[in-house]
Formats: C-alpha cells, sequence, structure tokens
C-alpha cells in the first residue's frame, strides 16, 4: 500500500515538476497570457496561465501508470461490484471536456455561462458514470436515502460544479490556489486513511497532491506562471469527485461533513461573493462579475503584503483541515476546543506576526554597555 502511495506521490511530482517549463512556453506561444490591464489584477507583468496543464499531466500519468501496474499485480480490481473502471473513465472523460472549455477561456476568452455549461456538461459526465452523492446524513435521526436516480445526479452536479468553482474564485494570488488545494489533499488523504476509504481514492488524492506540489514552486509569489482556469478547474472538479469516492465506503454523518470542513475556506469566499454580487447588482448575471472583495483582497486592504496574505489563508485552511480530521478521529469537543485554541493565538498576535523584530539595540543602551 505505501509503496503505491509513494510511486502515485513522487510520479506526479516530477512529471509536473518537469512539465511547468513546458506549459510556460506552450502559453507564451499560443497568447494564453494574463495580462494586467483590469485594476483588480494584483500581478504587475504578464503571466502565461496555463500550468494548470503540467497538473494535469502529473496525474494523469500517475494514476493511469500505477492503476495498470496494480491491476496486473492484482493488487486492485477495478471490475469489482463498484465497477471503478466505469467511474474512472468518467472522471478522466469529464475532464477532457472541462480541460477543453478552460483552454479555449485561457487562450481568447469566453462567457462565464458558456464555461458554466463545460462545467456542468463535465459533472453530468461523472454522475452518469456511477460516480454519485446517493446518501445525505445530518444526523442519526436524519438519514435520507436518495432512491431517485435524477436527484442523486442533480446533487452530484451542483456539488461538483460547486467545488470547481469554488476553487476556481479563490485563485486570486500566486500560488494560493494551488496551495490550498494541496492542504485540502493533504487533509483528505488523512480523513481517507482513518475512514477506511477505498484503495482507489486514496490513489487519487495522493496522485493530485503531488502533482501540486511538482507545480507549486512556479507558482508560487513571485510567481512564473498562473494555473489558469485550466487548472484551477481541474483543481476543483477533481477535489469533489475524489471527495465523492473517500467516503462512498462508510455513510456516517461526521464522514459526509468532513469534505465540506476541509473546502471551508473556497466555499466561504464563494458564498460571500455570490450574496455580495447579488446585492450589490440585482441580477443573477452580477454573479460573474469580478470584483475586488475576496478573502485575500480584504486581508491584503489590512496592510499585508502577498505572500503574508497567502500564508494567511494557507493557516486557515490547514486549520479547516485538521478540524475535520480531529473531528472524525476524536469527536466534536476535542476538535471544536482545538479551533478556538487556534483562533485565540491568531487573535493575540495577528498584529505582530508578520512584523521584523526589531534586534537593533538603542543608542542609549548602547552607550551603556561600553
Amino acid at each position: 500500500m505505501w509503496g503505491d502511495i509513494a510511486i502515485a506521490f513522487l510520479l506526479a511530482f516530477i512529471t509536473a515538476y518537469v512539465i511547468t517549463p513546458y506549459t510556460i512556453r506552450f502559453a507564451r506561444k499560443v497568447g494564453a497570457v494574463d495580462i494586467p490591464k483590469e485594476t483588480r489584477k494584483i500581478h504587475k507583468k504578464p503571466m502565461p496561465r496555463l500550468g494548470g496543464l503540467a497538473i494535469i499531466a502529473g496525474f494523469a500519468v500517475s494514476v493511469i501508470y500505477l492503476l495498470i501496474m496494480m491491476s496486473i499485480e492484482n493488487t486492485i480490481d477495478l471490475n469489482d461490484s463498484n465497477q471503478y473502471y466505469i467511474k474512472l473513465l468518467g472522471l478522466f472523460g469529464g475532464a477532457i471536456v472541462l480541460t477543453a472549455f478552460c483552454i479555449f477561456d485561457d487562450i481568447k476568452g469566453i462567457n462565464p455561462f458558456v464555461k458554466l455549461l463545460g462545467q456542468t456538461l463535465a459533472a453530468i459526465i461523472v454522475s452518469s458514470a456511477g460516480i454519485r452523492i446517493d446518501r445525505i446524513i445530518f444526523s442519526s435521526f436524519l438519514n435520507t436515502v436518495i432512491t431517485e436516480e435524477i436527484f442523486a445526479i442533480i446533487i452530484t452536479v451542483i456539488w461538483i460544479v460547486g467545488i470547481t468553482n469554488a476553487i476556481n474564485l479563490i485563485d486570486g494570488l500566486d500560488g494560493l490556489s494551488s496551495g490550498i488545494s494541496l492542504i485540502s489533499c493533504i487533509s483528505l488523504l488523512m480523513i481517507f486513511a482513518l475512514n477506511g476509504s477505498p484503495m482507489i481514492s486514496i490513489i487519487l488524492v495522493t496522485a493530485l497532491a503531488g502533482a501540486i506540489l511538482g507545480f507549486l514552486p512556479f507558482n508560487f509569489t513571485p510567481a512564473k506562471t498562473f494555473l489558469g482556469d485550466t487548472g484551477s478547474n481541474f483543481l476543483g472538479y477533481t477535489l469533489s469527485i475524489i471527495a465523492i469516492l473517500g467516503v462512498a465506503k462508510t455513510y456516517t454523518a461526521i464522514v459526509l461533513i468532513a469534505p465540506l470542513i476541509v473546502f471551508a475556506l473556497p466555499l466561504l469566499d464563494t458564498g460571500l461573493a455570490i450574496l455580495r454580487r447579488l446585492v450589490k447588482t440585482k441580477s443573477v448575471k452580477g454573479i460573474f462579475k469580478a470584483d475586488k472583495e475576496h478573502l485575500h483582497h480584504k486581508i491584503m486592504k489590512k496592510g499585508y503584503t502577498q505572500k503574508q496574505a497567502v500564508l494567511i489563508l494557507y493557516a486557515f485552511s490547514a486549520t479547516f483541515g485538521m478540524f475535520a480530521i480531529i473531528l472524525l478521529e476524536s469527536g466534536f469537543w476535542k476538535s471544536v476546543s482545538f479551533a478556538l485554541m487556534v483562533f485565540a493565538i491568531a487573535a493575540i498576535g495577528y498584529k505582530d506576526f508578520f512584523k521584523k523584530v526589531d534586534d537593533t539595540i538603542p543608542e542609549e543602551t548602547a552607550k551603556k554597555t561600553k
């Protein structure tokens, strides 16, 4: 098991790291360059924005290679009662459709409604392949099995499209979306290990984590390339599907809630953005109008640098991830006490957290010591 996990991670990491420079050159060649014309843009110089192709390549190479080898060794059966080979075909088929829409968006730009159509088509392909949310549990008293296939498909499509857009919308600073996705992968991996989730979900999340880490050195501030819509949409799309596969074995309230907690930061940012834009524009179309009021923008308005804002949001994302893990392993009260302790400590020291410590000796003190 651990050897397969190591292979999934390392192969994805190496592939993404090697491929990223090629995506930079390719983006410049086809004109997929983000030119900072709008005031809401943080970067000051043109940036290639097809870096997400390296993550897709790393993930695909790692997963396909490892599943072929494990099938030859008979350590995994993709044709069992769960029919994982069909589900994987759905995952990759939907990814191809989504990537085609997003590459065109990164190069030429498309209407937000057209991009939403691409996301929805990809999600429908996935749910049609059997990857579905077919049970909703809020408590031991409210345990609802979704018997109608159409309802299961609708809920699954909403989940996939929602997480896809959440990761996409938070992609506003160097390394922010990719870093938060990496933290989400690590959190989900620990949750899957504790839950005894299917091996396929562990391989997928490990490969995605490796691909992100291979890309992150080129994306962290100062970035050499951006994820682009191709990368940010793929991350959200894949994470949403892995979360479904990972909790499919055991239906308990905590296990189903855990992915929601892991994705809490991007979901919160997306929810606030939707409400803010609806109130401001009083129109559904207004939801798709970009603004400069996301969480990372608000943090930077407080005087923090881009790098500091990213690290702060990494910390929040990691806290949510740890909350979900502790909730699954140790229960509600321990997880709540952990979160309260973290936020209390952060509240005490946030003003001085990133300030330089003045280690110079005052002039009067220096005279006394002579």
